[in-house]
C-alpha cells in the first residue's frame, strides 16, 4: 500500500514508492518487500555455482561410464572372433569331397583322417513297402471288425477296428493314428473296376525293419489284411527291407541306414546310389584351409573395428579440435598396449619363417589397422600348416594370448570392473551431494523467508507510522506571520 505526504516547501502531496506488494505483511499496513522473489533470487545465487559444479562432475562421470561400456562391448565383440583361432581344434577343420555325388556325398569333422579312399556301394538300404490285394468298393465298404497287431522290426502296436472304422479308409486312419506306431504309414489306393488297395510303407530302412500284420482275435474278419514274410497272404512286396552294402578302402560293411557315420572317424557318408561292378568312387578328406583363411580374415576385420573404438575413445580429432572421452586414460592405454604387444609379438612356432603375423601376410597400416595378404596366408598354410596353427593357437600364440588378456580385463576382478566400480561410487557420491544441496537450499529458503518476512512486517509498520505522522503534521494550524518553511 502507498502513502501520501505534504511537501514542506511546495505544500503539495507526494507519493512514496512501494517496494513490493506481498500478502505477508498486509495486516501491518502493506508489504514493503517482495519476500518470495527476494528469497528465490538469493537462494538461486547461492545454489547455482555449487549446482553447476556437481552437474559438470556428474556429466563427466556419466561420460566415462558410457565410454567404459563402449570399450567392454568392443572387446567382447573382438574376443568372439578369437574362438575360431585360439585352440588347436580350431585348426582341425576338415573337408570331405566325392568324385561321384550320384554314389555318395560326404562331410568331415575336426580330426578326420586326411587321405584318399576308394568307396564302392553295391546296395542301398531300403524300407519295406507292402501292397494288399484288391478290396471291392472305393475304400468305404465295410470289411469287418476285430483287432490287428502290427510290428515294425522289434516294435509292435495294436489297432482296434470297430464298427465306425471297419472300412479300408477307417483301418488306414486307425493305423496312422495308433499310439506306439514306430513308423508304418497306411495309404488307400484306388484301382480300376471299383477296387481299392491298402499300401503299408515303413519309414525305417534296414533288413531288420520288416512289417508284420496279424489278427489277434478269433473272428477272422480281418484275415485278409494279415501279412508275414512266411505267410504273405494277398500282399505283394513292393520294396524289400534291406541293409546298405558298401566298402571303404576295400573294407566291406553293411548298414541299416544310407547315412554312415561310424566307418571312418569324423566322416559321414550319405549313400545316394551304387557303383558299377569293378568300379569305385573316390572320397578325399583334407584340411579345410578355406574356412581357416575366412576365420583369419574375420579376425583382421574384428581387430580393425576394435582399433577404431580405441581411436574414438582415446584419440584426438584435430579437424574438430575434440578429444576422445578416454583420452589419457591409463586403463585404455594399458589394454591397447596389451593387445598390440600380442599382435606384434614373435611366437615360438618351431619355424623361423612363420613366427609372426607379418610372416603370414597380416601387416600393420599407418593408421593402426591391419591388412591381410590372402596369397601370403594361403601359401603359409600350404607350406607349414603346423607353424601357422601354432602362431595363433599355441600356448603363447597370438589368439591365445589375446583371449587370455581380454578375459582377465573383462573379469569380475579385472581392471575394467575395478574402474567401473570407482565410477559408480563417484556417481553415487555426486547424487548424494546433489540431494544434500537441495536440502541445504530448502533450509536456507525457509530461514531467509522467516527473516525477510519479519523485516517486511517491521518496515510495513514503520511505513504506517510514517504515514500517520505525515498526516498529523499536515493538519497542524499555521502560526500567523510565519511562512511555511
Amino acid at each position: 500500500m502507498s502513502t501520501s505526504s505534504i511537501n514542506s516547501t511546495t505544500g503539495t502531496a507526494t507519493q512514496p514508492v512501494s517496494i513490493a506488494s506481498n500478502s505477508s505483511a498486509d495486516a501491518a499496513g502493506g508489504s514493503v518487500i517482495d519476500v518470495s522473489s527476494l528469497v528465490s533470487q538469493l537462494v538461486a545465487a547461492t545454489q547455482a555455482p555449487q549446482e553447476a559444479l556437481i552437474s559438470n562432475q556428474t556429466q563427466a562421470v556419466t561420460t566415462q561410464i558410457s565410454s567404459l561400456g563402449t570399450l567392454k562391448s568392443a572387446l567382447s565383440t573382438f574376443q568372439s572372433s578369437l574362438s575360431a583361432l585360439d585352440t588347436p581344434d580350431a585348426f582341425g577343420a576338415q573337408t570331405a569331397n566325392t568324385s561321384n555325388q550320384s554314389v555318395f556325398t560326404a562331410t568331415a569333422n575336426a580330426g578326420a583322417p586326411v587321405g584318399t579312399y576308394a568307396v564302392t556301394v553295391s546296395q542301398l538300404a531300403q524300407a519295406e513297402q507292402l501292397l494288399s490285394g484288391s478290396f471291392t468298393g472305393d475304400g468305404t465298404a465295410a470289411i469287418g471288425t476285430g483287432t490287428l497287431q502290427l510290428s515294425l522290426g522289434s516294435t509292435s502296436f495294436t489297432v482296434d477296428v470297430g464298427s465306425s472304422d471297419d472300412s479300408l479308409d477307417g483301418i488306414a486312419s486307425a493305423i496312422n493314428s495308433a499310439a506306439g506306431n514306430p513308423g508304418i504309414t497306411a495309404t488307400v489306393l484306388q484301382g480300376s473296376g471299383n477296387t481299392a488297395y491298402l499300401l503299408l510303407s515303413s519309414s525305417l530302412t534296414g533288413a531288420a525293419n520288416t512289417i508284420t500284420v496279424t489278427e489277434t482275435d478269433s473272428s477272422g474278419a480281418l484275415s485278409a489284411l494279415t501279412y508275414s514274410s512266411a505267410s504273405p497272404g494277398s500282399y505283394t512286396q513292393q520294396s524289400q527291407a534291406q541293409d546298405a552294402s558298401y566298402s571303404i578302402a576295400g573294407v566291406a560293411a553293411t548298414s541299416p541306414s544310407n547315412t554312415i557315420s561310424n566307418a571312418l572317424p569324423g566322416v559321414t557318408l550319405d549313400l545316394t546310389g551304387t557303383t558299377a561292378t569293378g568300379t569305385s568312387a573316390t572320397l578325399s578328406v583334407s584340411t579345410d584351409t578355406a574356412t581357416i583363411e575366412s576365420n583369419v580374415s574375420a579376425f583382421v576385420s574384428a581387430y580393425n573395428t576394435l582399433a577404431g573404438t580405441f581411436s574414438s575413445l582415446g584419440g584426438y580429432d584435430s579437424s574438430t579440435d575434440t578429444a576422445g572421452p578416454m583420452m589419457g586414460s591409463a586403463l585404455l592405454s594399458s589394454i591397447e598396449s596389451q593387445v598390440q604387444n600380442a599382435l606384434y609379438s614373435v611366437v615360438d612356432t618351431g619355424s623361423s619363417t612363420y613366427n609372426s603375423l607379418a610372416s603370414v601376410g597380416i601387416m600393420a597400416n599407418s593408421d593402426g589397422t591391419l591388412s591381410l595378404d590372402e596369397g601370403t596366408l594361403s601359401n603359409a598354410l600350404a607350406t607349414n600348416f603346423t607353424a601357422v596353427s601354432g602362431l595363433f593357437s599355441g600356448a603363447s600364440g597370438v589368439a591365445t594370448t589375446l583371449n587370455t588378456a581380454i578375459t582377465q580385463a573383462l573379469s569380475s576382478n579385472g581392471s575394467i570392473a575395478s574402474t567401473s566400480q570407482t565410477l559408480d561410487d563417484q556417481e553415487t557420491a555426486l547424487t548424494q551431494q546433489s540431494n544434500q544441496l537441495s536440502q541445504q537450499m530448502a533450509a536456507l529458503s525457509a530461514s531467509l523467508t522467516q527473516q525477510y518476512s519479519s523485516l517486511n512486517t517491521l518496515l510495513s509498520s514503520l511505513q504506517t507510522t510514517s504515514a500517520y505522522l505525515t498526516q498529523a503534521f499536515a493538519t497542524l494550524p499555521l502560526v500567523q506571520g510565519v511562512p511555511n518553511a
